[in-house]
């Protein structure tokens, strides 16, 4: 058994991906497969598919990185420092992230998502990478922007050389909000003409508030994946916190470097 891997195409130099439902050994909401470990599911299952997803992308356990999301927008940087660290004292740095970055080949950064939009960068000028959750909260905080800014200090990124993918994540018409949403997104000076629909409540357009993002901060629209997938109305395939319950598994958005 393998777990089955959605693949985005961002060059032979990187490995990036998102898990589907398929492959592992979770049950109920949680089936079949999910590695996150603060959503409920059981230890046994967590190991198991863990154990699964490492041998399928040829990497050992302890190098799929995963941070305790928050909806904040606090970065950390996974180097030799972080590697160097016990699995407790590396479990305490990752508390309250929820984005990480990296130019270590052969440590897959990832992050968990059942709604929420993940989003992965790589810089194929310094060869180094990202990913982040953006929650409607992070959204709002302009994370995306704010780990952006983190590789161009970090790595001299050039956002110009970004390459991005948009993970699977709800669409604008499932994602109806309250008026407090739409007045936070508003407050922080987005464009609401392109990010919202009012229907019978208003509608928030998650991807293109990140994509937008993107483009603000340089990066070109020609080298953006959108996967297209809305988690909501495919959730046979992705887990949908929205559709399952907040009791029900996550998907693991990551990307690896390679040597």
């Amino acid at each position: 058994m393998a777990p089955e891997l959605f693949y985005y195409s961002l060059g032979a130099s990187v490995t990036a991906f998102s898990t589907t439902r398929q492959g592992g050994v979770s049950e109920g909401n949680y089936g079949s497969f999910n590695i996150n470990a603060y959503c409920g599911d059981t230890v046994f299952a967590i190991q198991q598919n863990r154990k699964l997803l490492a041998e399928t992308l040829h990497i050992s356990d302890d190098h799929i990185i995963m941070p305790h999301q928050v909806h904040h927008a606090v970065n950390h940087i996974i180097d030799l420092t972080f590697l160097a660290l016990s699995a407790d004292k590396q479990t305490a740095a990752l508390e309250g992230i929820d984005s990480l970055t990296t130019d270590i080949p052969g440590i897959c950064i990832g992050i968990s998502t059942a709604d929420c939009v993940p989003v992965l960068l790589y810089d194929p000028v310094h060869h180094a990478s990202a990913a982040i959750h953006a929650g409607w909260r992070g959204t709002v905080q302009r994370i995306v922007e704010h780990t952006v800014q983190t590789m161009q200090t970090t790595y001299h990124t050039d956002p110009h050389d970004l390459h991005a993918v948009i993970g699977p994540c709800i669409s604008l018409d499932a994602f109806e909000v309250g008026q407090e949403v739409y007045d936070a997104f508003a407050a922080e000076g987005f464009e609401m003409k392109k990010i919202a629909r009012h229907y019978k409540k208003w509608h928030i357009d998650l991807p293109v508030c990140n994509w937008l993002q993107l483009e603000h901060t340089g990066v070109l629209a020609k080298n953006i994946i959108l996967s297209g997938i809305c988690t909501y109305n495919s959730s046979d395939r992705f887990f949908s916190a929205r559709k399952l319950g907040q009791q029900s598994g996550r998907i693991y958005t990551g990307i690896i470097l390679k040597k």
